[in-house]
């Protein structure tokens, strides 16, 4: 059952963004065709096919509307750059958040991309920037909205976190008389992601974890599950986004919405970083938005369970696997020593699958979750979701809610 949200998505938004998820996918599987380019997984593909498309009509081509975001009018065929103000700092100054804006000159699906939810998290601001300013208006059906920096006010502070200690992604959609950072979600939801046809939202690992560049979707949802068909060879971990989150929010209020994680917090990696541009721009091919096609190797796997596996005591953790490797039931995966007695305690894998999170290298305390396993799985979920814990999704301390 979805919310009942202060938003109310245009029904056209769904059908036209359909239309072109089938028309974008006949497009690549030609392309695929005539370069060698390995296909989307088979898994993916037989599911998208199981929607029911099939009686929508082709739009023909013409000149898109007028959006008016943000109190301005963007018209076909021009870049602009807008200013989101949320809310004020303590001296009653408003801030502004820039909000990039790419209007083809011709029709086509609004899709949005954020970054920096959390502040600390750098490679989704590259990702957008990249993505954003390799984009022409003449060449572009439809429209692309970035916003690089959401949580200004953590980025600044080089922290996860809003300066009144939330997690802003706790606190979508929002409501105008809660907290301060309540207040800011329901300002950005409705001035903003209210405009996306989909949303694409970015993040890495949290505390000092690392992710394998991957989508973090609700794979029971059909209007999901078709966008991450998308994204060409990477890897898809099922995952029912917790009540608060961006994901969670949007997707309830009929704006599908994943989200794509690559790499750690507090860095700029750059393979992680290219990743995630290519995925993104091969998702721009499969809407039918751009004509450019970005060529993959192998295919990657989706996983419809994970686990995390936790330390079992306090002490320096070294790790003796690495993001992306296959492990089996037993391997070891890291070791954890006192600094101060010198003894220590290893870590085994319960399950056999791959590492597509992990601590960094540091100290940490009982129960930090440390390695993240893909457990490869023949369907999905029907009535939980596929991870065991996500520190980024639904971390304890982050689970307040008004």
């Amino acid at each position: 059952m979805k919310m009942t949200l202060t938003v109310n998505p245009n029904p056209l938004r769904l059908i036209a963004l359909s239309v072109l998820l089938v028309t974008g996918n006949a497009l690549a599987g030609e392309a695929t065709n005539d370069s060698d380019e390995s296909p989307i997984p088979q898994s993916q593909t037989d599911a998208g096919q199981e929607r029911s498309l099939g009686d929508a009509a082709k739009p023909e081509d013409s000149l898109p509307g007028t959006l008016t975001i943000l109190g301005t009018k963007i018209p076909p065929g021009t870049v602009e750059r807008l200013s989101w103000s949320a809310t004020e700092l303590f001296a009653g100054v408003p801030i502004a958040t820039p909000v990039l804006v790419v209007s083809g000159n011709l029709e086509g699906p609004t899709l949005c991309l954020t970054a920096a939810v959390h502040g600390d998290e750098l490679n989704g601001i590259e990702i957008v920037r990249r993505v954003m300013h390799n984009l022409e208006p003449a060449e572009l059906s439809g429209t692309v909205i970035g916003v690089p920096i959401v949580n200004l006010q953590g980025f600044r502070r080089g922290s996860r976190y809003l300066p009144d200690r939330r997690d802003l992604n706790r606190y979508f959609p929002g409501n105008t008389k809660g907290s301060a950072a309540s207040r800011i979600a329901y300002s950005f939801f409705n001035d903003v992601v209210s405009h996306c046809d989909a949303l694409v939202d970015l993040h890495t690992g949290s505390f000092e974890r690392s992710n394998l560049p991957q989508l973090r979707a609700d794979l029971r949802n059909p209007d999901v599950l078709a966008l991450t068909a998308g994204f060409g060879s990477t890897v898809i971990l099922h995952s029912t986004p917790a009540e608060g989150t961006l994901r969670h929010a949007a997707t309830a209020a009929g704006i599908p919405t994943v989200t794509l994680e690559a790499g750690g917090p507090t860095e700029l990696e750059i393979q992680e970083v290219k990743h995630g541009v290519k995925g993104v721009q091969t998702l721009l091919h499969t809407l039918g938005m751009v004509r450019k096609v970005r060529l993959w190797g192998e295919s990657e796997p989706v996983y419809y369970r994970s686990s995390w596996v936790r330390a079992n005591r306090g002490g320096i953790l070294l790790a003796d696997v690495a993001l992306g490797s296959t492990v089996r039931e037993g391997d070891l995966l890291g070791t954890i020593t006192d600094p101060m007695s010198n003894s220590s305690a290893r870590l085994f894998s319960p399950h056999s699958g791959r590492i597509i999170g992990m601590a960094r290298n540091q100290v940490v305390m009982p129960g930090f979750a440390a390695f993240h396993i893909g457990i490869e799985a023949e369907s999905v979920p029907t009535d939980e979701s596929g991870d065991e814990l996500n520190p980024h999704d639904a971390d304890d301390s982050d689970s307040l809610a008004e």
